[in-house]
């Protein structure tokens, strides 16, 4: 018989510039309480179902996602993150004014990938 699986629960952190600081973080900290709470929510669960697929969590290529949180105020956040050393790790939070992940949010999260990686 087999034996079922435990749900495990993937560690998250926050990605760490050189000098300390949490960026992600930073910017949840920014944040309405119910805003944070619902981003918060939505990182949790992606966290408890690793790997997670729409509507929830997107893959962006090249070991890029972007968890989707449709925010109490009618806002819609992402927060883009890679999966690292058995780690899911926030790389870069946003609030969407766009149809489209602009690109330059995009390059920023591949940026911190890459130094992530070094």
């Amino acid at each position: 018989m087999a034996e079922r699986q435990q749900p495990r629960k993937i560690p998250l952190i926050f990605f760490r510039t050189p000098a300390g600081t949490e960026p992600v973080r930073e910017w949840l900290k920014g944040l309405p309480e119910e805003e944070r709470r619902a981003i918060g929510t939505d990182l949790l669960r992606a966290q408890w179902r690793w790997p997670v697929g729409m509507p929830l969590c997107r893959p962006m290529g090249n070991g890029l996602w972007e968890i989707r949180t449709d925010l109490p105020t009618n806002r819609t956040a992402r927060v883009l993150l890679c999966l690292y050393r058995e780690h899911l790790v926030a790389l870069h939070g946003f609030i969407k004014k766009t149809r489209a992940t602009p690109d330059e949010d995009l390059a920023l999260a591949r940026k911190r990938r890459k130094e992530l990686e070094q």
